[in-house]
């Protein structure tokens, strides 16, 4: 019953992504942008699709279950303050500029080569995160179907391939509004019926007014900080969002859906994490999702399709978003194609970000196969963003007085350092390392959650470190109005006496 349920709201999506696909039109800027056609609500959703993804949820869950309600619901929170800052000093200017996809901002300001460093590591960061959306996928199919981890993992990618591929943005819009729907309703009625069920008993010092969470490191308040600030700051340079608020229609309708967005970001995570803890005593440490395990083993059938529903549907909107997003950089600002027609009139810039999809899932296929983890797989490819991307971001919607050499050092630096000190550290966000750990005798695990901060310290100091030099080393320029020195006077012919 479960499963026929869930199948049928997934059918559901299908249709309409495939319904809507006609709008593309064989047209490249329909695809990626939705012709820059989008109003108020379909934006909105876009944006909270991104957002609310099964990390907000299944890694909310497994987090706030197990270290208190902060270590969870920092990603949702993170995720709705990158959307509140992003729509009080960036989102009508990056729409009016009119762009196709976010590295077009960073070869505008900073060149080719900054460019293409940057649409580089947004790609890998975007696996990473499809990665996460393809986990939940993979765990919920294995619990809910009994077939292998794996093989869930790529049904999911087929589910979002089959109308992403068509309807590009169009599809992306239509059906995260009908997935946010369900997921809203799905989250306050399983916190409804936690709560009127068990009651909503917090464990001591796990709770929201708990503090200490936020104040001691020894109850995880660096890791804590760092996963709010790596997502409410280094998620502003996220391709999907951005995409989303190319789509608007105008500068206004960008600024207000990422308020909307923002809104109903905590409207959905804070839930979730309250959720977890009320029912700690249920679904304990089994070494799966508490989610699922308390859908499955607890939840009355009709609830367990809703919210069951509703994550599959969070998945789908952030992996359909990632997908798209991954292939256009790849296609436009890795590789360099534009839009053209061949000799048979079609786009060809279309058609090259479709075939681009393809390496770009298997890639998440990958990642989602090696770090079967929800939530850390989040945070960890938006630390990378605000090592790297976010300083030259910000920079340049504050000054003109930037320099391509500075962005450079900016993302050298700070990368440099969030990598070395990545190795070094045995956990990431409180789980162990075992994407990549050098075993050694300098770090331990009390350190984690630091190399957030010093990867964007590195990063931003580079950056200013650079512009100084850069201004000392360069003579004044003398004023446009300066006379020139006067020309010596030409001596007068001397005329002899005739």
């Amino acid at each position: 019953m479960i499963i026929l349920g869930i199948a049928i709201s997934v059918l559901a999506v299908i249709g309409i992504g495939l319904l809507v696909a006609r709008k593309v039109d064989g047209d490249s800027v329909n695809f990626l942008v939705a012709g820059r056609s989008l109003g108020l609500p379909l934006v909105a959703a876009g944006l909270m699709g991104q957002a609310v993804d099964s990390n907000a949820t299944l890694g909310n869950t497994d987090l706030a279950g197990s270290l208190g309600f902060w270590a969870g619901a920092t990603l949702p929170l993170g995720l709705g303050l990158c959307l509140l800052l992003t729509g009080l000093f960036f989102a009508a200017p990056m729409n009016r500029m009119g762009l196709l996809t976010l590295p077009d901002f960073y070869r505008i300001k900073y060149g080719r080569g900054v460019e293409l460093s940057a649409s580089i590591l947004m790609i890998f960061s975007f696996c990473i995160l499809l990665a996460g959306n393809l986990v939940a996928g993979g765990f919920l199919f294995e619990r809910f179907l009994g077939i292998p981890y794996t093989a869930g993992v790529l049904l999911i990618v087929a589910i979002v391939m089959t109308y992403t591929v068509t309807g590009g943005m169009f599809s992306d819009a239509y059906t995260a509004l009908a997935q946010m729907v369900i997921t809203v309703i799905g989250s306050l009625a399983l916190l409804i019926w936690v709560g009127s069920t068990y009651g909503i008993h917090i464990p001591d010092g796990m709770g929201p007014f708990d503090l200490g969470q936020l104040g001691d490191s020894s109850q995880g308040a660096v890791v804590n900080w760092a996963t709010l600030i790596a997502l409410g700051i280094g998620d502003i340079v996220a391709i999907d969002f951005m995409q989303r608020i190319f789509s608007a229609r105008s500068p206004e309708i960008a600024r207000r859906a990422c308020f909307v967005g923002a809104a109903g970001t905590a409207l959905v995570g804070i839930p979730y994490a309250l959720v977890a803890l009320a029912t700690t005593d249920l679904t304990g440490d089994g070494g799966g999702p508490r989610l699922l395990a308390l859908l499955d083993e607890h939840a009355p059938v009709g609830l367990a399709i809703l919210v069951l529903s509703a994550i599959v549907a969070a998945s789908c909107s952030t992996a359909n978003g990632a997908i798209l997003g991954t292939a256009s950089v790849a296609t436009r600002n890795v590789a360099g194609r534009i839009e053209r027609t061949d000799t048979a009139g079609r786009d060809t810039l279309l058609r090259d970000v479709r075939i681009t999809m393809i390496p770009v899932v298997a890639v998440a296929i990958f990642f989602a196969v090696q770090v079967p983890q929800t939530g850390i797989l989040l945070t960890l490819a938006f630390d990378l963003m605000l090592a790297g991307l976010i300083v030259p971001f910000v920079a340049a919607h504050l000054t003109a007085r930037i320099t391509t050499a500075a962005a450079v050092a900016a993302m050298v630096a700070g990368l440099g350092v969030r990598l070395v000190l990545f190795v070094l550290t045995p956990t990431m966000y409180g789980v162990p390392n075992t994407v990549l750990h050098i075993d050694n005798s300098l770090i331990g695990p009390g350190f984690d959650g630091w190399p957030t901060f010093f990867g964007f310290l590195a990063s931003l100091l580079a950056f200013l470190g650079t512009l100084a030099v850069q201004r000392l080393r360069t003579p004044a320029e003398k004023p446009a109005h300066e006379p020139r020195p006067a020309a010596p006077p030409v001596p007068e012919p001397v005329v002899q006496p005739g």
